[in-house]
């Protein structure tokens, strides 16, 4: 079963995002609470939401590179989930109410470099390395996400009951 294991957030914006135990997801603001510095790259309705998949992250730091949680900007970290589920157009339901689509890969830029060795932040590159990124997201229905919510990719039927 996956499971949310980090929420992070910056009000000031920009990386490191800071723990944070929930957020409020909301059609209108995103992640209540969280800001960005470069909305030409980051935010708005097709990338409200980032996430990150734990087992991505492990990957990482057992290569050697100094990523914790929230370094790389990622609002919510997931884990047990496969990665071969997630791809652009993939729908997921987030504890009781946030439905989620994946609208894009979450390029790496030079902000996040101090998370890796010698600055080689492109190892957290989509395109460098299918999966192996974070993930960026809209908004579909708005609520909470809590510690330890569970994750589920639903498909469009479901998705269309939940509404």
């Amino acid at each position: 079963m996956a499971q949310v294991i980090g929420l992070h957030v910056n009000p000031d914006g920009g990386v490191p995002k800071h723990p944070v135990d929930s957020l409020h997801v909301s059609l209108e603001d995103g992640i209540v609470g969280d800001r960005q510095n470069d909305l030409k790259h980051h935010g708005g309705p097709q990338r409200a939401l980032c996430l990150m998949l734990w087992e991505v992250m492990q990957e990482l730091q057992h290569a050697g590179h100094p990523i914790y949680p929230g370094s790389t900007g990622e609002n919510v970290l997931i884990k047990g989930f496969d990665i071969a589920q997630l791809n652009v157009g993939s729908i997921m339901s987030i504890g009781q109410k946030v439905i989620i689509e994946i609208t894009s890969d979450a390029p790496p830029c030079k902000t996040i470099r101090d998370s890796f060795l010698e600055g080689r932040f492109k190892a957290l590159s989509h395109v460098v390395e299918p999966q192996k990124t974070r993930w960026y997201a809209r908004i579909i229905s708005e609520g909470e996400i809590i510690l330890n919510d569970v994750v589920k990719t639903i498909n469009e039927s479901e998705q269309a009951g939940n509404q």
